[in-house]
């Protein structure tokens, strides 16, 4: 086993270093890109950061806001005020976390999370009609792990 595993990376190596060596340097050689998507922004960029997952980039804008876009389409999905001293912006893997550094050596990591509304017309409910806060729960009743968070919904409707 150790013969083998040994006799791999000598191969591996020898061929990555012939490949480095023998392959010649090409003065010829096109570079074609073609534009995924373009987008107007309505801000000045200063810095900015997109999402592993390319649903969404976050602008740091000369107006001292975060500007949180949907990359497809170049909607904007919200802001996020910051101190004017902010200087560069990162965020987490999937943008659920947004990352501030300012002139004055202060780092600021902050929760990102959208509120979306959905429309619930015609959908069964339990409580009151109207109310300002609804919960909308998307289960699969022969889930075993969806039906342990019932007894968590039976207190949240009791209060």
């Amino acid at each position: 086993m150790k013969k083998t595993l040994t006799l791999c990376t000598l191969l591996l190596l020898s061929s990555s270093q012939v490949l480095a060596e023998d392959t010649p340097a090409k003065s010829n050689t096109t570079l074609i890109t073609a534009p995924l998507s373009t987008w107007q922004m309505n801000v000045t960029p200063v810095d900015f950061a997109q999402s592993l997952d390319n649903k969404l980039v976050f602008v740091l804008g000369d107006d001292s806001k975060v500007h949180i876009y949907a990359s497809a389409d170049g909607a904007e999905l919200g802001s996020v005020p910051v101190a004017k001293e902010t200087v560069a912006i990162d965020i987490a893997p999937r943008g659920e976390m947004l990352f501030l550094v300012d002139s004055n050596k202060k780092y600021t990591a902050l929760d990102i999370s959208f509120a979306q509304d959905i429309d619930t017309a015609g959908s069964p409910f339990i409580g009151k009609e109207g109310a300002p806060i609804s919960l909308v729960v998307f289960s699969d009743f022969q889930c075993p792990f969806c039906s342990k968070v019932q007894p968590l919904l039976d207190e949240i409707l009791k209060k």
